[in-house]
């Protein structure tokens, strides 16, 4: 059998392995009826979708973003499907005063709170999800844009969760904070995402042991995220004549929602999903050259 063939192998069946692990955690539905959520990004896909399975499960949300008119629509459905109380904040979390204000508001409107989940991405200068694929740095080394989408991303996440930990600290709350496989594993034409979501890791895995070191029982889960059907991607392969066929490999969004509410609610290191994305991260650290050319093959 060739390595690349043992290489698949392996990565079939840890992901099957890890797939049934999590199918028997001690997650509890009921411990999140009441409790106080905050979610970043929540105008489209997978914070949309966190917005509506937190509902489901009767958690009180305040949810954020940058157009309002799709943040009332996705509280009024929030509320029809269970949610206790939902809210939304309009701002761009690119913004120091509109992060202060979406903590404030949290503290104002629950009293307390006991989930932060980061999930917002995009850029002031750029439409990000017309870039995926399509130009490598070297083509267009654009600075301005790597600055700007360096302080949306991740100096943001930096400062909410710096707000927010005194809230959290109270709670013996948690922290989520969404990655991707491409903050494990680098793609070509992505540098300028895959330095986001390195660094993302590299800072939040540093918090977490910060924490426990201090002896805070605040949880720290980082969700590593593949390959989606959200919004997003359909409009990226809708054109496509195998676009249909590429989309059927997507995992669906809710079951992707819903396995990081559970991540979150567990106190999980990290979450993987779907599942052959963990394989895929841990082989780097033992054949960093075959995941590399296994990489400059796969189309984002």
């Amino acid at each position: 059998m060739s390595r690349l063939a043992w290489v698949s192998l392996v990565v079939v069946l840890a992901a099957v392995g890890l797939g049934v692990y999590w199918n028997y955690d001690d997650f509890d539905p009921e411990s999140l009826r009441g409790a106080t959520v905050v979610i970043t990004g929540c105008s489209t896909g997978i914070g949309e979708e966190m917005a509506y399975q937190y509902a489901r499960l009767g958690a009180r949300i305040l949810i954020t973003a940058r157009r309002e008119n799709r943040l009332k629509e996705v509280v009024a459905k929030a509320k029809s499907l269970g949610a206790q109380e939902a809210h939304y904040v309009a701002g761009d979390m690119g913004k120091a005063e509109d992060c202060e204000r979406t903590i404030q508001t949290a503290k104002e409107k629950f009293g307390r709170l006991d989930y932060l989940v980061l999930n917002h991405d995009g850029s002031n200068l750029k439409n990000i999800h017309e870039m995926f694929g399509k130009t490598s740095w070297e083509d267009d080394p654009d600075i301005p844009f790597f600055v700007d989408y360096l302080h949306v991303n991740l100096i943001s996440y930096v400062r909410l969760a710096s707000l927010a930990l005194p809230l959290l600290k109270e709670s013996k709350g948690h922290l989520v904070v969404m990655s991707g496989v491409h903050g494990k594993v680098p793609f070509a034409t992505l540098a300028w995402g895959s330095a986001v979501k390195f660094a993302l890791d590299g800072f939040f895995s540093s918090l977490r042991v910060e924490l426990m070191k201090a002896q805070q029982d605040v949880s720290v889960t980082l969700a590593i995220v593949g390959f989606i059907r959200t919004p997003m991607a359909e409009k990226m392969y809708e054109k496509r004549e195998d676009g249909e066929e590429i989309l059927k490999m997507a995992a669906p969004i809710n079951e992707t929602a819903q396995a990081l509410i559970r991540g979150g609610a567990t106190r999980a290191r990290e979450v993987y999903y779907p599942s052959m994305v963990w394989p895929l991260a841990k082989l780097r650290a033992f054949i960093p050259n075959l995941v590399d050319t296994l990489m400059l093959k796969m189309e984002v």
